[in-house]
């Protein structure tokens, strides 16, 4: 099977392999585990709308400055303040964030599927995400599985605006009539409903197993959705035959 053949799947890095969750353990060597979930939780929530706000301002801020603005944000929301050496060994963290439990299994088999050209597509600045999946002591054993890193870097805009995904479909060589080929694996319902706007197919994880809930674009619904990383091959399959 040629490259050409290969069903291209793309992962979404941040809350689909890594836990944004996992960096609440950095900030408990700063406050009580309470306070530090609560400032991991805003931390992730001011990083994201953050990249919203500056998609319809059109405006871009490297995603490296938009996380280190986000934590200062949450950090003043919950009334507290951490020094400058401080906020940079937590940004230095960031780049070491834990890996969900169904990730070492499902990336195994992605490595050793000759069917599928796997990719990282993330929101994450290159040397963010370089640094995530090369250097990191979790992710970097399953660095093989990836044969690129894509990021929005070159398009200057943040998932899910339909010129991010357009930028991936090029990156792995698929033209605008094409986007049927390129299967999105997110664990974030917004990068779920993005990649379907363009006719991309897309497995949502939904790990806590709470059913879809998204209603921003009621008729876009993912192609499956599946408890664990460890099911998207079957369903990647089901539907190749299903297609024949």
């Amino acid at each position: 099977m040629t490259m050409t053949t290969k069903t291209v799947v793309a992962f979404d890095l941040y809350g689909t392999l890594l836990s944004t969750d996992s960096i609440a353990k950095q900030l408990e060597k700063h406050f009580d585990a309470a306070k530090a979930k609560s400032i991991s939780t805003l931390w992730r929530r001011y990083q994201l709308e953050y990249t919203w706000r500056l998609n319809s301002m059109g405006c871009y801020e490297d995603f490296s400055s938009i996380t280190r603005n986000s934590l200062l944000h949450a950090l003043a929301e919950q009334g507290e303040e951490l020094s400058d050496s401080e906020i940079a060994i937590l940004m230095e963290a960031y780049d070491n964030l834990s890996i969900f439990p169904d990730v070492n299994l499902a990336l195994s088999r992605i490595a050793t599927d000759p069917t599928i050209q796997a990719v990282v597509f993330s929101n994450g600045s290159r040397t963010m995400v370089s640094n995530s999946v090369l250097c990191s002591r979790d992710l970097a054993p399953q660095a093989n599985a990836f044969q690129d890193f894509i990021t929005v870097d070159e398009v200057r805009q943040y998932k899910p605006s339909r010129t991010s995904y357009q930028h991936l479909a090029q990156k792995v060589g698929k033209q605008p009539s094409q986007m049927g080929e390129v299967w999105l694996i997110s664990g974030n319902p917004f990068d779920i409903v993005g990649a379907r706007s363009v006719g991309m197919h897309a497995i949502w994880i939904d790990r806590a197993n709470r059913g879809w809930q998204d209603a921003a674009m009621p008729n876009l619904r993912p192609t499956a959705i599946v408890c664990s990383l460890g099911h998207i091959v079957e369903e990647i399959n089901r539907h190749r035959k299903s297609s024949y």
